[in-house]
């Protein structure tokens, strides 16, 4: 187990959140007895992973200049996703060799938390096997990208929960014709993004850390508030 430092935070944009992921894996992989997590939401965009291409989405160059929404190209797992209000973003900064994991071992990992969290709120999540994604009544409900350097990972997690479900019509997240859902759709009564971060953070707590510290800003600001605290006994 590590000591797993979270910074909880709220509007990122997707270069501040790969930026603070690399130095976040530099401290990691200089000390392999510490983690992190970073849990926040981003501004509507587009974000291509290693696995996708410009026909999974759908809008042309000027639908999307219209829409305002940025296409970046990551280095990491995953194909377009749609960046817009109401989804966690959650991206682990995880040392592998502490927890005897690969890379296609970590990815199971995280599968195993997300659908914990999902079926915590009443639905019934499926891994799917022909890719690293979470379905509920068929449908994507998140989207999974993940990168490992130096046996650190980064990337993680992109889970709607409250978004507007019609803007999915035109992005085909990782090649599926069928438009994602969201965990409001599918899930009995109301689900707000505060507690899904609040179930993935201590969902990742149980499986990954032995203490916590909680940080709501960057490492490089002041933090407005931290604590910490001793995780239950596994």
């Amino acid at each position: 187990m590590v000591s797993l430092q979270a910074y909880l935070l709220k509007t990122v944009t997707v270069p501040e959140a790969v930026a603070l992921q690399r130095r976040l894996a530099y401290e990691v992989s200089g000390d392999p007895t510490t983690a992190a997590v970073v849990l926040c939401d981003h501004p509507p965009g587009i974000a291509i992973g290693r696995h996708g291409s410009r026909v999974e989405i759908l809008p042309s160059d000027d639908e999307l200049a219209a829409h305002e929404w940025p296409v970046r190209w990551l280095a990491a797992g995953g194909g377009a996703m749609l960046h817009t209000p109401g989804q966690v973003a959650c991206y682990p900064v995880l040392p592998l060799a502490p927890f005897g994991l690969t890379p296609a071992g970590y990815v199971a990992e995280l599968l195993r938390v997300v659908a914990g969290v999902v079926a915590s709120f009443g639905c019934e999540p499926v891994v799917d096997p022909t890719g690293p994604t979470i379905r509920v009544a068929g449908r994507r409900v998140c989207h999974i990208g993940v990168a490992v350097r130096t046996g650190v990972t980064a990337g993680g997690v992109l889970l709607n929960v409250t978004p507007d479900l019609s803007l999915f019509r035109t992005i085909r997240v990782g090649g599926d014709r069928r438009p994602m859902t969201s965990l409001q759709r599918e899930c009995p009564g109301a689900v707000r993004p505060a507690a899904v971060r609040q179930r993935l953070l201590d969902a990742l707590e149980s499986r990954f850390a032995a203490r916590l510290s909680i940080f709501t800003s960057v490492p490089w600001q002041p933090a407005s508030h931290t604590h910490a605290h001793a995780a239950a006994a596994r």
